[in-house]
């Protein structure tokens, strides 16, 4: 079909889709239940399938698949519509972590598209004029924290390598939306509601998500952003140059640079010098399956491969998901995990990190036999470990704050391509300045504040064109060489958790993807075992005080996407405490 004529199909289409919310498209997951025994409902598909957090996209997605584009194609669609619908938690403005199984040559590889801090950026940059670091949302708001978005470039990237259809086709869906319009569902108008004075501060953001007598948005309201559909028609044209360089450029160093009252150092040349890194897959053998993500800058798959490479050491199958043991040994090799984590993990263009002796199986061992009792590790004994390194190095433990926003899409396409891609622009609207119709992260936050520990730099630390830690955990599981299982979620550094969680529950207690997407969460990073409030998992409170724990109950807003490939067809669901749907056919 020749590219113009198929844009506009696409368009039309993708506009059959966005009048109304929620839209269900046919063979598409209904939220039900956010937590508890009900689960979500399985979608079964015979070809190809997209789990992702709006319906709109979803759907879009698919029929780009259904007209023969790959898994990357759709991506692309799927990340330019949610970039205009849940604005909040990713878009044009961020950056992403993409890892892909390449179905011809049977192999994953990840693509990093992480922001980078400037170069005029210095280890004290959240500091304050005593130096001392700054409270965090003095430094998320305005242009001191936005850092060079990657999600163009890590797009551009991914189609040069895998996409099929024309790049110009892509936009259109999205860009037609803009114009259109799009109804604000209920979780962006209660997100706006929340915001309140942050998201008024600067007067482009406040025109866009508030009406004119400064009320937020209401659920079912038509949102119009012509100057998004400007942007992406624009990309479309010129590919990812429209973007780094000219115009829209110059309008994102202005906008940082010119932030009343925080202003940034973001310059046009980080931009122009921004480039997509290819990483390999950092993988582990967890009972038979390799569980395969991202590495560093995201300490992701490190810490989701060692919770499991110590969990493997005990029967949780046996003990069962209702055990307070169960969960005991879970979250304190979470706690372990994440002791090491903050001591050693960053962005390994900047600073070597031990990845394969933190992985290794000895390692993992040593650190699981402080497991071995039945209660809970007292805080003095939740310390980093001593990793086997490939040369001497010393770092101090990490004070950054990464809070839970983001968001998570998973594909598989004709040819058995997989994408599993989390996106993000940081905290929930990000920097809260918005240009050329998207908002732009405050991603630089992601970096420790603290520069020094006891006169021991931290590996996590602000470093000109330097890229911030995450714990996305994009993963794809394989098993006996072909890709079984796509997952991944929002939420911060419960991200890491929730994965772990959703894993265990597949390949211990048997769980299908619709049960493990909407399970009851339970996660310990630094100690406090978190409970999701009004679910089953409460029932486990007392007895996890009783073995020692401090317990907080509180609401844990994930985010999962899975697609399950098994020789019969693919298998999707998306977690129902969001508004995403899988849609396959």
């Amino acid at each position: 079909m020749p590219t113009k004529i198929f844009a506009c199909a696409m368009a039309a289409l993708f506009l059959t889709f966005s009048p109304a919310w929620p839209q269900q498209a046919s063979d598409t997951t209904a939220p039900e239940h956010a937590t508890g025994e009900t689960t979500t409902k399985i979608v079964s598909a015979k070809s190809y399938m997209v789990a992702a957090a709006n319906p709109v996209a979803a759907a879009t997605g698919a029929e780009i698949l259904a007209h023969g584009g790959s898994a990357v194609d759709a991506a692309v669609v799927v990340q330019t519509i949610l970039g205009l619908v849940e604005p909040q938690s990713s878009g044009l403005g961020g950056g992403a972590f993409l890892v892909y199984y390449d179905a011809a040559k049977k192999r994953v590889t990840t693509l990093d598209g992480r922001e980078t801090a400037p170069q005029r950026a210095t280890p004290k940059l959240f500091l304050d004029e005593k130096g001392q670091p700054l409270e965090f949302f003095d430094a998320v708001v305005g242009g001191r924290s936005v850092g060079t978005p990657g999600t163009v470039m890590l797009l551009q990237d991914a189609h040069n390598k895998y996409g099929k259809l024309d790049w110009k086709t892509l936009f259109e869906p999205a860009a037609a939306l803009a114009d259109a319009g799009f109804t604000v569902s209920p979780r962006l108008a209660a997100l706006i509601a929340a915001e309140g004075d942050k998201l008024k501060t600067y007067e482009k953001t406040k025109a866009y998500f508030f009406d004119a007598a400064g009320a937020p948005l209401k659920a079912g309201a038509l949102l119009k952003n012509p100057d998004y559909a400007e942007t992406l028609r624009d990309i479309a044209m010129n590919g990812a140059d429209a973007f780094y360089s000219g115009p829209i450029a110059e309008a994102i160093v202005d906008t940082v640079r010119m932030a009343a009252g925080n202003p940034g150092v973001l310059a046009l040349d980080d931009l122009a010098l921004y480039r997509v890194r290819e990483r390999p897959a950092v993988c582990i053998t967890y009972r038979a399956h390799e569980i395969c993500g991202m590495g560093p800058p995201s300490s992701g798959a490190v810490a989701v491969g060692q919770t499991l490479g110590m969990i493997e050491n005990f029967d949780i199958k046996g003990l069962g998901k209702d055990n307070p043991q169960s969960w005991r040994i879970i979250g304190d090799a979470q706690r372990l995990a994440f002791a090491d984590r903050g001591r050693y993990l960053a962005d390994t263009d900047y600073v070597p990190a031990p990845i394969k002796g933190l992985l290794e199986k000895d390692y993992l061992g040593k650190r699981a036999a402080l497991l071995d009792g039945d209660r809970a590790l007292s805080d003095e004994a939740v310390l980093p470990g001593e990793p086997e390194w490939d040369h001497a190095q010393l770092f101090g433990t990490d004070t950054s704050l990464e809070l839970p926003s983001t968001s998570h899409f998973v594909i598989v396409d004709k040819d058995g391509n997989v994408v599993s891609m989390t996106t993000t622009i940081e905290n929930g609207f990000g920097s809260r300045l918005m240009t050329n119709g998207f908002l732009l992260n405050n991603e630089l936050t992601d970096f420790s504040f603290d520069t020094h520990e006891n006169g021991v730099p931290i590996a996590n630390r602000v470093e000109p064109g330097k890229r911030p830690r995450s714990s996305m955990a994009p993963t794809i599981v394989m098993k006996n060489g072909k890709p079984l299982l796509a997952i991944g979620s929002p939420g911060g550094s419960q991200i890491i958790g929730y994965v772990t969680q959703a894993l265990i529950a597949y390949i211990d207690w048997g769980m299908d993807v619709g049960q493990i997407v909407s399970t009851p969460h339970l996660l310990n990073r630094f100690g406090t075992f978190e409970i999701e409030a009004g679910t089953d998992a409460e029932k486990l409170a007392e007895p996890l005080k009783a073995l020692g724990y401090e317990v907080k109950v509180g609401e844990m807003n994930s985010g999962l996407q899975a697609i399950e490939i098994t020789p019969d067809g693919l298998k999707g669901s998306a977690d129902p405490r969001r508004e995403g749907i899988a849609v396959g056919r």
